[in-house]
């Protein structure tokens, strides 16, 4: 697992079919963003799963951090940060 940013973004590359299906991954809502950069601000934890797609995330005040296809991914509550999508992405994801 990568931890970036005093935890605020946690990365866990390639994680197995086994720990997938154990969180249920399948079962989350799906979102799908083109290229384009926003600002963003989590009110409450997010987790995702990257099926298509490659994004660098920016904390505010923090260092870039990217992600994309293959990757888990969970953004902390109270994060405040940039994406800019560079490849088109569909993702699995999860509040709470």
């Amino acid at each position: 697992m990568v931890t970036t940013n005093q935890q605020a973004i946690q990365i866990e590359r390639q994680p197995s079919p086994e720990r997938l299906a154990a969180l249920g991954v399948k079962t989350w809502g799906i979102w799908t963003k083109e290229v384009s950069t926003f600002p963003w601000s989590y009110d409450e934890a997010e987790t995702c799963y990257f099926l298509e797609g490659e994004v660098t995330v920016t904390p505010e005040g923090g260092t870039p951090v990217t992600m994309g296809k293959g990757d888990l991914v969970t953004f902390t509550a109270g994060l405040t940060c940039t994406w800019e999508i560079t490849q088109p992405v569909k993702k699995h994801y999860s509040f709470g």
